[in-house]
């Protein structure tokens, strides 16, 4: 059974919205955020952009597969098509139907490898949802 894929009206290639919501999230957490959040913005020519739900989100086109949000003490790096990514590190978390996060906090190393391997496979992996209907 084939799911429908969310998608967003509104995603651009850049987004000023979006660097300004950078600039109110200064310090240690916002530099985290800004961090993998440009990598995600890397991913591809096709890579567009937006703020939904109050939060910078990575699109391929209009299919959404990346965000990051800032909280009191740390950071979500968050898949839209999080349950399909292979995680050999084991550093998704959530219980929801799709969507699973990496939880990041200031003063504690991140494995930057595995969670740049995270957001290349969410682009593949939305890439191919988009190719293949």
């Amino acid at each position: 059974m084939k799911t429908e894929l969310l998608r967003f009206d509104g995603a651009v290639e850049r987004d000023p919205a979006i660097d300004a919501w950078m600039k109110a999230h200064r310090g240690a957490l916002g530099a985290i955020a800004q961090q993998w959040f440009a990598l995600m913005r890397k991913c591809g020519d096709e890579v567009r952009e937006l703020l939904h739900d109050g939060c910078p989100v990575a699109c391929l086109g209009d299919a959404p597969f990346g965000y990051v949000n800032v909280f009191t003490s740390h950071v979500n790096v968050g898949f839209f098509h999080g349950n399909a990514l292979p995680d050999p590190a084991g550093l998704l978390q959530g219980t929801g139907r799709f969507m699973r996060h990496v939880k990041l906090r200031p003063g504690t190393p991140a494995n930057a490898a595995a969670l740049s391997r995270l957001i290349d496979m969410a682009y593949s992996d939305i890439k191919a949802r988009v190719e293949n209907g």
